[in-house]
């Protein structure tokens, strides 16, 4: 061959390589070809995210059997949904382009990864005419294992709830059905598939890899998160593929719902929660008159810390009293007085008050089921706002915020102070207990924020009163002989399809802890400065402590004489009270048991705070709020704060209206005013001699913080009138 000839043979291939390159291939599918077809008898929280995907990539749906009744029985644990092909064959009959491509998808448990585009080629590289979903598992006849083709790699048995393919070919495959609307669609599929003769003719065969289709029954290991730039796709890490669909088939309702909590888009690392503003309620348009009508069930099941103070956040909720309707359940006789104390003070503010207490043995499982009886037999009740005693509203906008989510069941998220618990689970193990989704800990501590598909929710949930009246009629929700009230509702709430939501697009507050909550005191929720600490400090510590450095609280009335906030009202309340219930004041004398060596050289009328095991509460306070002050003021002394007394002292003028000059042993002494001059009693302060230096009038609340030994000889001041406490401890002895 000469070299002229060459040239013109490799110039000849070049241009038939081109040619065929953009000719002979068989050209791309035009996306207007695709309609995707679907069976919704009812408009779900399921079929509604389905929407939103579709949307979202601009698929065209044609929605089958709306407003029919469903009698495909329950598919998910027993063969049906023969419904779905007979609507399908009916809508198919009306439909006449040869080259249209159907896609064939379950709807309330499928999300669309990506869009027309990708799904058309890929449907197009499998080279069949029909492309149904696959699956590792067989159902529902595992006798005809043997009957399906081998595959090289990949799953070997068909899924029904997902397939696509041209209009003629799936019309010749439905066109044979005649099964009743309860028979199983997935049977009816598998044996047309497993027969060699109809699959050759229709051309069938399976996405085998999940290129198309991911099933997550008996995948749920493969299939994990992969976050791209703004959206978020479904990786099957045993194929390395990207699958368009998404299908939580059969028991994995709960995986669906977790991965459509960020599939396609709606969390993404850059933009955050991209649907948390779309479909709200807002409040603002309406009038106060026109909110809708929340009945709130309050319910105290335990005894409880800080009850008073949920009743005091309870009253500055901003919703209008007159929208509000309560439901109190109370089943502990220590509570009763502060129930009654809230009733009575503040109860006419409300529309209308329902109030059960331990007198009527009502459990706990029955009072809620009451409650939501009473709002769904309410015509005029909106919403159901369940709160338990035990949650710490702090965000007084907190009903406002979840009534503009417009949701089912939505909760605020609310955590346990310093620990990883919360309200919600954010997934379940196998026996239908708390497991930790890999997301959990990211929403708890605040780098997710979002309003999160869940499992369950307990403590605070806003529910819609609309669906206690349809999908949750059955009147026992909380009741089970095997599980807890809360997790026979959340169980009874995700039988029927219906969403819950947790939201921590703000911060609403938090739940305490009811860990050996002692009722034997008179003020039991002084003792809880280890169990709830950020509540004891809240209800104890004076509000202005955290601004004593910044904004230069501390005073000097002597020298070396510090003067600061440290208790609120009510902790010097509760203290006097505290001790005056005890009772048991010692008699002033010299000789007293109570300390080591059994003499005290400068006595007084008080109580030690061991007396009523106030001793390591006492301390905490001291290592907390004290020592710190300590190492300002005296730089370069640090303390352990070991004190060997600390007590309460009481001066009356009839009893021991003063004390004489003398030194504490300690090295420096913490008084504590623990009521105020001028209202409580006449007279009285200290007076230190070397300075003649004198505070006169402590402030309630207050601290005098002094050296004890050697410079700061003092005395009490004569008490004229009245009553006077102080709190006195002498640190580091």
């Amino acid at each position: 061959m000469t070299r002229s000839s060459l040239l013109l043979l490799l110039s000849g291939i070049l241009i038939c390589t081109l040619f065929v390159a953009s000719h002979c291939e068989e050209q791309r599918i035009s996306g207007d070809k695709l309609l995707v077809v679907t069976v919704a008898t009812k408009d779900t929280d399921g079929f509604r995210r389905f929407s939103r995907s579709a949307k979202h990539f601009n698929y065209t749906v044609k929605v089958l059997g709306r407003g029919q009744k469903w009698n495909g029985g329950d598919y998910m644990s027993a063969p049906g949904g023969g419904q779905k092909v007979r609507l399908l064959k009916a809508a198919l009959e009306k439909m006449k382009k040869v080259d249209q491509i159907i896609l064939f998808i379950d709807s309330y448990d499928v999300v669309f990864a990506s869009g027309p585009k990708e799904l058309l080629k890929k449907f197009q590289q499998a080279k069949h005419r029909v492309v149904f979903s696959s699956e590792s598992l067989i159902w529902p006849d595992r006798h005809l294992e043997d009957k399906h083709p081998h595959v090289r790699e990949g799953n070997r048995f068909l899924g029904s709830g997902g397939f696509i393919g041209y209009l003629p070919n799936v019309k010749e495959m439905v066109a044979n059905w005649t099964g009743k609307d309860n028979e199983s669609d997935q049977l009816f599929f598998t044996n047309i598939y497993i027969d060699p003769a109809k699959r050759k003719s229709i051309n069938i065969t399976l996405d085998s890899k999940c290129r198309l289709f991911q099933n997550l029954h008996g995948a749920l290991d493969e299939v994990v998160l992969k976050f791209e730039d703004s959206r978020v796709r479904a990786r099957n890490v045993l194929y390395d593929t990207l699958p368009v669909i998404i299908h939580g088939n059969g028991p994995t309702k709960l995986q669906i719902n977790y991965l459509g909590n960020y599939i396609p888009s709606a969390w993404t690392f850059e933009k955050g929660c991209t649907v948390c503003h779309q479909d709200l309620y807002p409040l603002t348009a309406l009038k106060e008159s026109e909110y809708p009508l929340v009945l709130i069930g309050v319910f105290i099941e335990q005894p409880t810390p800080f009850v008073t103070v949920f009743f005091e956040r309870l009253l500055k909720l901003q919703y209008p009293k007159d929208r509000l309707k309560l439901f109190i359940y109370n089943q502990e006789a220590h509570h009763k007085s502060q129930v009654s104390s809230f009733l009575q003070d503040h109860g006419s503010l409300y529309q209308d008050v329902k109030h059960m207490g331990p007198e009527e043995d009502m459990d706990a499982a029955a009072a809620r089921n009451l409650a939501f009886d009473k709002c769904r037999n309410d015509k005029d009740c909106d919403y159901f706002f369940s709160v338990d005693i035990a949650v710490v509203l702090q965000n007084e906008n907190t009903l406002k915020i979840l009534i503009e989510q417009n949701l089912p069941i939505v909760a605020p998220m609310i955590t346990r102070a310093g620990r990883l618990w919360s309200n919600f689970w954010g997934a379940l193990s196998a026996d239908g207990y708390y497991a930790r989704s890999e997301d959990y800990v990211d929403i708890v501590q605040g780098q997710r924020m979002g309003v999160w598909n869940v499992p369950y929710v307990s403590n605070v949930y806003l529910v819609k009163a609309s669906l206690l009246r349809s999908e949750l009629k059955d009147y026992e929700l909380f009741t089970s002989s095997l599980l807890d009230p809360d997790m026979a509702y959340c169980h009874n709430v995700r039988s029927k399809g219906i969403f819950m939501y947790a939201t921590n697009m703000h911060t609403f507050g938090r739940i305490v802890s009811t860990d050996n909550y002692q009722t034997v005191h008179l003020h039991n929720d002084l003792w809880q400065i280890f169990e709830n600490p950020v509540d004891w400090k809240e209800r104890y510590i004076h509000q202005n402590y955290s601004h004593i450095m910044k904004d230069k609280l501390i005073e000097t009335p002597c020298p070396d004489v510090y003067w600061f906030p440290i208790f609120s009202n009510v902790a010097c309340n509760h203290i006097v009270e505290e001790m005056e219930h005890f009772g048991k004041w010692s008699g002033g004398a010299n000789v007293d048991t109570r300390i080591q060596g059994g003499y005290e050289n400068v006595p007084t009328i008080d109580i030690h705070m061991n007396q009523i095991n106030f001793e390591k509460e006492w301390q905490k306070f001291l290592l907390e709020y004290i020592a710190p002050i300590t190492e300002k003021m005296y730089p370069g002394y640090y303390t352990k704060c070991s004190t060997p007394l600390n007590f309460v002292v009481r001066y009356k003028p009839d009893e021991q209206p003063l004390l004489v000059p003398h030194h504490d042993a300690s090295t420096f002494t913490i008084n504590i005013a623990l009521n105020s001059k001028g209202v409580d009693y006449q007279g009285g302060g200290c007076k230190f001699l070397r300075y003649d230096c004198s505070v006169q009038a402590p402030r309630k609340g207050w601290a005098l913080m002094h050296p004890g030994r050697l410079t700061h000889y003092h005395e009490g001041l004569p008490t004229t009138a009245g009553t006077r406490y102080i709190a006195v401890s002498f640190v580091d002895p």
